[in-house]
């Protein structure tokens, strides 16, 4: 709920994800929270601040990110940080290599992903096929 209360204030900062289909065709709980799951990321990603893609199936470019990845950047680049969530825990990084070689995954991930609106109607797609 404090991650959330960032975005609700008056000057959110800007939060771009990035997703793959699989993870919105997973079924975790059963179909009816898996689906009211994806109704809230619709919602979410309404947001003014949020914009959301989705890395479809169809894709057939690799795509190195496999794991949960979130990179954090600001103002101060030197102060960027890589999160790197694993089955042994998260993982953090900040050594200017590695921020710009997971710059560069993710600008691939974007490039290949789809836009804001069919992400969304992919999505919603999934949702009713719940």
């Amino acid at each position: 709920m404090r991650r959330r209360a960032v975005l609700e204030r008056d000057d959110p900062p800007p939060y771009e994800a990035i997703i793959h289909e699989a993870a919105l065709r997973m079924r975790f709980g059963g179909r009816k929270v898996a689906r009211a799951q994806l109704r809230h990321v619709l919602e979410m990603s309404e947001w003014p601040a949020v914009t959301l893609r989705v890395l479809p199936f169809s894709n057939e470019q690799f795509i190195e990110v496999t794991q949960p990845l979130l990179y954090a950047a600001g103002v101060v680049p030197q102060l960027d940080t890589v999160q790197k969530d694993s089955p042994s825990g998260s993982h953090h990084l900040d050594a200017e290599a590695e921020l710009e070689k997971h710059r560069a995954l993710l600008d691939i991930a974007e490039s290949v992903s789809l836009d804001v609106g069919r992400s969304r109607q992919l999505i919603a797609d999934v949702a009713r096929e719940l």
